[in-house]
């Protein structure tokens, strides 16, 4: 299953390239549903960017939380950062009272226990801010603050899109 998260993470990359084109389908608040299509299929998902990043004195690049769909399998959160994160690291993603812990590879993070994905989604949908915490490759301790407004209208938008 992970191997599908990382097909689609490469896929979403490449989506948020100037190659494939993604078009906004609708934004609802601070949350966008993008589609683009790939070999003849339309694909479809929901990005936001944070509304603050810590620390102020370094180059975030731009960064993403973005939720895909995969066949099968649900929603599938993933976080995408402007920078490679140390390898072996660990991304926390805090929405209200629960934490989740994310694997990276790369500039991505994916949710460790596949499992959990729902809860990921569940808490989204119910909380009004989400923290994440990242290391880059250099080191350095990163936080991003995001706002949920709008993901429950994304999430179920993204769902009729393709």
């Amino acid at each position: 299953m992970k191997r599908i998260a990382l097909a689609l993470s490469f896929t979403l990359l490449g989506a948020l390239s100037a190659k494939a084109q993604p078009v906004m389908v609708k934004q609802f608040e601070d949350w966008g549903v993008y589609s683009y299509s790939k070999g003849g299929q339309t694909v479809c998902y929901v990005l936001t960017v944070p509304k603050s990043m810590e620390p102020k004195s370094v180059d975030h690049g731009r960064n993403f939380f973005v939720i895909g769909s995969a066949p099968g399998s649900g929603h599938e959160p993933q976080a995408i950062m402007g920078y490679e994160l140390k390898p072996g690291s660990r991304v926390k993603v805090d929405i209200g009272d629960k934490t989740f812990s994310m694997f990276t590879r790369g500039k991505s993070a994916w949710v460790v226990e596949e499992a959990r994905e729902p809860e990921v989604i569940s808490a989204l949908r119910s909380g009004s801010d989400m923290t994440v915490h990242a290391e880059s490759l250099r080191g350095t301790a990163t936080t991003y603050t995001y706002s949920l407004n709008g993901v429950t209208a994304a999430l179920k938008r993204m769902s009729t899109c393709n």
